[in-house]
């Protein structure tokens, strides 16, 4: 079963609601962030990722998340300017999310996926392609750099 989020609406970090969909046409990698994780160092290949495929159609979407070790307990302007300064994030970063009891957009769709099972950890990445379905889910353990990743973002911007 591919789960399609494009009807997914999510809250940006000012609040105001934001419907995937509108991302149709680009690849998304969607991240469940925390700032004090021992995978927090992944930011900087995540802003890597955003600025190599970036202009080829790719969109890294973070969702700060408080779930695992309460590891992202700051506000969500904490988290942006921890992100900016410590590690040149520039790519979008929502509103705090929960990941498991009561989860909140995209998470609700993202955990119906193969292989149907909860998110485990902090940094957790989902790759949805241009028509907003589900293709890829990676470990926190997968960097960013890992070429299997990489090859998926490829394959997916060239479909």
């Amino acid at each position: 079963m591919s789960v399609n989020v494009s009807n997914s609406v999510v809250k940006r970090s000012n609040g105001s609601d934001l419907c995937l969909g509108e991302y149709t046409g680009k690849v998304l990698l969607i991240i469940n962030l925390a700032s004090r994780c021992g995978f927090t160092r992944q930011y900087a290949g995540l802003q890597k990722l955003q600025d190599d495929y970036g202009a080829e159609g790719l969109k890294v979407l973070g969702f700060p998340c408080n779930d695992f070790g309460n590891q992202e307990p700051g506000t969500v302007e904490k988290i942006q300017e921890f992100c900016s300064t410590v590690y040149g994030v520039n790519f979008e970063i929502f509103d705090k999310v929960s990941a498991l009891e009561n989860k909140s957009a995209p998470y609700d769709l993202l955990t119906q996926s193969e292989p149907f099972e909860e998110i485990a950890w902090n940094f957790e990445k989902f790759l949805i392609d241009k028509k907003g379905y589900v293709i890829g889910r990676y470990k926190s353990g997968i960097e960013p750099d890992d070429a299997g990743l990489v090859s998926d973002i490829v394959s997916a911007l060239n479909t």
